[in-house]
């Protein structure tokens, strides 16, 4: 696949102020990426910027590899064939579903126009609500007429904004499941924006930690879980403890659970003090393991519990177990260590960085 969307050493300002610092990142045509991080992290402005509503002041945009913005031109929102949906949907409410649907379809017969409604109505589930003013519909509802809106016209990119915001928890990933089998039966290029990892995992081929205005990293869902590059990411993405660890060898690390490898290098210096994640699912419930743990505290999860554990040494680690193995708190369990991917940190990185 070739990339349709390139960003390189992309910088805005807002107020002169420094909001998007230096990103580069390419999405594949077709590809859904999704931008991540927290509330003020720049993730909106750079949306905003790939759009054509804010102008680089270094770095640039491209396209199917034509320029469309740079610190000299920016090529105006109108000819970038660009759909955009928005938090709060902006439907027109004087305007049934479909003749929003139709807005942006001018340039087709009545025919043609009543073809491409039919067809995204029955791609997102909306066929009989056609003549149902946006009031009348729910939340969910109201974002799959975005959606449709937003792609009837066959933008080249089409940009999503937080757009499952107002959604209840359970309904986001529904509907961003959803509307991901839309965008790969139109085979549009996506990028969407969100601070909920879940809905990214849901709906993205690849995704974007950000933070502070820099791209912490690029990659998939499961390598950002199982090898993130920095402990923020591991923090930001998933669930985990950093223990302390101290290197063996090039491939194992020595931690209080004993020696740690996955047969990997992992490129420190025999000695050196660091930091080792453990994820939740690393660490195994083994009722005959000699290894034990004392439950400080338990989240019911349905199907699993996740425990809090303190370790001989005061260190905690956390547990996924299932549900039916239920442990009082204040109790010691067995416990084993088993993980995929063991992700070494410099021992200065302690904190989120």
């Amino acid at each position: 696949m070739r990339d349709f969307l390139e960003l390189k050493d992309l910088s805005v300002n807002l107020e002169g102020n420094p909001i998007v610092k230096e990103v580069s990142l390419c999405l594949a045509e077709g590809q859904i990426g999704c931008l991540l991080g927290p509330s003020g992290c720049g993730k909106t402005t750079l949306l905003r910027a790939v759009a054509g509503f804010l102008q680089p002041i270094g770095g640039e945009v491209r396209i199917a590899n034509c320029l469309v913005s740079d610190v000299t031109a920016v090529l105006p929102v109108e000819k970038r064939q660009v759909g955009m949906v928005f938090q709060d949907h902006a439907l027109f409410p004087h305007l049934t579903v479909r003749n929003n649907i139709a807005f942006g379809l001018d340039s087709l017969s009545r025919k043609q126009k009543d073809r491409r409604i039919g067809q995204l109505a029955e791609l997102l589930g909306i066929s009989t609500h056609l003549d149902t003013y946006p009031h009348k519909l729910s939340g969910g509802q109201q974002q799959r007429v975005a959606v449709a809106r937003a792609i009837a016209p066959s933008p080249r990119i089409l940009l999503l904004d937080e757009p499952f915001a107002s959604l209840d928890v359970l309904l986001r990933e529904q509907i961003a499941r959803e509307i991901r089998q839309v965008l790969r039966h139109e085979e549009i290029t996506t990028l969407l924006v969100s601070h909920n990892q879940h809905e990214a995992f849901a709906m993205a081929d690849v995704i974007g930690v950000m933070r502070e205005g820099r791209l912490v990293q690029w990659s998939t869902a499961f390598d950002l879980y199982h090898e993130p590059a920095t402990p923020y990411v591991a923090d930001f993405v998933g669930e985990g403890v950093l223990l302390e660890g101290r290197i063996r060898d090039d491939r194992s690390v020595e931690t209080c659970l004993g020696t740690l490898s996955d047969g990997s290098r992992h490129g420190f210096q025999a000695g050196a003090s660091v930091r080792v994640l453990l994820r939740p699912d690393d660490v195994v419930l083994d009722d005959d393991s000699a290894l034990t743990a004392e439950v400080a505290e338990r989240l019911f999860r349905g199907a699993n519990f996740l425990y809090s554990l303190i370790l001989d040494n005061g260190s905690r680690v956390l547990s996924l177990v299932p549900s039916h193995h239920e442990h009082p708190v204040g109790t010691r369990i067995g416990i084993r260590i088993e993980p995929d991917h063991v992700v070494v940190f410099p021992e200065n990185q302690v904190v989120p960085d």
